[in-house]
């Protein structure tokens, strides 16, 4: 069976194991598949891929909010009166 890797970087579980932090050094900050008997297990990614890619996610959520709302009656405020 074919699996697709989403990564650039694959290790061994094994290799994982022996040494995670050079694994993921040896990625330069990119996402690193581990496989276990070849198949993708997990994918290691670094902390600021991994804040960037939760960023992303709550602006996708947050544009599906506005998309929601954005036929909403709107009503007119002044700033004084708040």
């Amino acid at each position: 069976m074919a699996t697709r890797i989403l990564a650039d970087v694959a290790a061994s579980i094994t290799e994982f194991k022996a040494n995670p932090m050079k694994v993921a050094a040896s990625a330069y900050g990119c996402p690193v598949a581990v496989l276990n008997r070849n198949e993708p297990a997990f994918y290691c990614v670094p902390a600021e891929a991994y804040e960037m890619l939760m960023d992303k996610i709550e602006d996708l959520e947050l544009l599906t909010l506005a998309n929601e709302r954005k036929n909403e009656p709107s009503i007119s405020v002044k700033i004084d009166d708040l």
